[in-house]
């Protein structure tokens, strides 16, 4: 028996003493027959839109979807979408429907959606309503299309995307129709989004699956990155065993690139100016030498701390002089050097852009480790360089 929210049930209780049919639909059953808690939870109904808004007269409802049938109920400060059974008009550029058409069936509602495992919905007074074999792929850990694959894939190509994510989220396989089906309506990929793109191939390399996937299914991920041809199983079970961390991940996943490789994939697939840099940097400095405290210390002064704590991770190297550098304030910055350009004016060492050198000197010389980070040392150090 799946346990649904009190606000789930108040929901459902009040649709169907208006008269109306309810069931929390998709994902949230999925997940509960996986024993997996609910990150949301969706209801479809048989009662149309402004039947929906009568039935919580009174409540706080958000209307900005009503063109496709969905009504937002806040309760309690949460959200929960409500949505008439509908069926899908015509796709537009393999993405989304024209027109939706409402009906009052619940098997023509589940039928419109992508996955068998996805295509379940519960009422506590029927239980689960699975016509499409949902509960079976389930045990099985497959992803399978509701009806015909091609069809699916035609309608929204985003689907490709989605199937790949599901199978590594949850560490499923893909069945064969379905697989094929994918690979014959790949290039329909190109009509999405660069954004909807992204978003997915996060999840999927987030994923527990995700060195199957991309073995399994290179031809599809190399139909939007055509520069991952030929990426290595090392590769994929580094990305598979490192910390479940994108920016992590993603360094990894180009590992064999160059930084201008890697930032000219991730500006084509929209991501933020931010995680472009730290990926390209990660890529960059992968080979940096971290063996000594002054290695350590160069690089921080280059990337610093938190792009040098990820370096330890994807190279799986022990921290311990890092930890060791940080928690003893050593200096490998020129803001923590002991002198500044005032000390070197007033002791009358240098003026004007002179200075700026001689600090860098100086810094080099205390990571090196040549010299300690001492005001005298350094000012006795300096008159060297005049």
């Amino acid at each position: 028996m799946i346990k649904i929210p009190d606000e789930v049930k108040y929901i459902i209780d009040t649709l169907e003493v208006g008269g109306f049919e309810a069931y929390t639909v998709g994902g949230c059953v999925r997940d509960s027959l996986s024993g997996k808690e609910p990150q949301d939870w969706d209801i479809c109904t048989s009662a149309l839109p402004e039947q929906t808004i009568l039935c919580f007269d009174g409540h706080d409802i958000i209307k900005t979807g009503l063109q496709h049938g969905t009504v937002t109920l806040m309760l309690n400060n949460k959200a929960f979408e409500i949505t008439t059974y509908r069926t899908d008009g015509k796709y537009k550029d393999n993405r989304r429907p024209e027109q939706v058409k409402f009906v009052n069936v619940l098997k023509r509602d589940l039928a419109r959606r992508d996955f068998t495992v996805n295509a379940m919905a519960y009422n506590p007074k029927t239980g689960v309503i699975d016509y499409y074999g949902g509960q079976s792929d389930l045990a099985e850990r497959k992803i399978k299309c509701v009806g015909n694959a091609n069809k699916r894939f035609q309608e929204d190509a985003l689907r490709i995307m989605r199937a790949l994510r599901f199978a590594s989220v949850f560490k499923f396989s893909i069945e064969s129709d379905t697989s094929a089906a994918m690979r014959d309506n790949k290039k329909l990929l190109h009509n999405i989004s660069a954004e909807r793109i992204s978003d997915e191939l996060n999840k999927l390399i987030l994923g527990e699956g995700v060195k199957n996937i991309f073995a399994e299914h290179i031809e599809i991920i190399t139909e939007i990155i055509p520069e991952l041809r030929g990426i290595s199983e090392r590769i994929l079970c580094g990305i598979e065993t490192a910390p479940k961390d994108l920016i992590i991940r993603l360094a990894l996943l180009f590992n064999d690139s160059s930084p201008d490789i890697a930032a000219n994939i991730l500006t084509r697939l929209k991501y933020s100016n931010d995680i472009i840099k730290t990926v390209a940097a990660l890529v960059l400095y992968r080979d940096a030498e971290i063996n000594t405290r002054q290695d350590i210390k160069r690089l921080l002064n280059k990337v610093g701390e938190e792009r040098v704590r990820q370096l330890f991770i994807l190279k799986q190297a022990n921290t311990v002089l890092l930890d060791e550098i940080i928690e003893q304030g050593q200096c490998f910055l020129l803001k923590d050097l002991a002198v500044n350009g005032g000390d070197l004016l007033n002791a009358g060492i240098a003026e004007g852009v002179r200075i700026g050198v001689i600090l860098n000197k100086l810094l080099n010389m205390v990571i090196d480790e040549e010299i300690t980070n001492d005001k005298c040392a350094l000012l006795e150090a300096a008159k060297k360089f005049t």
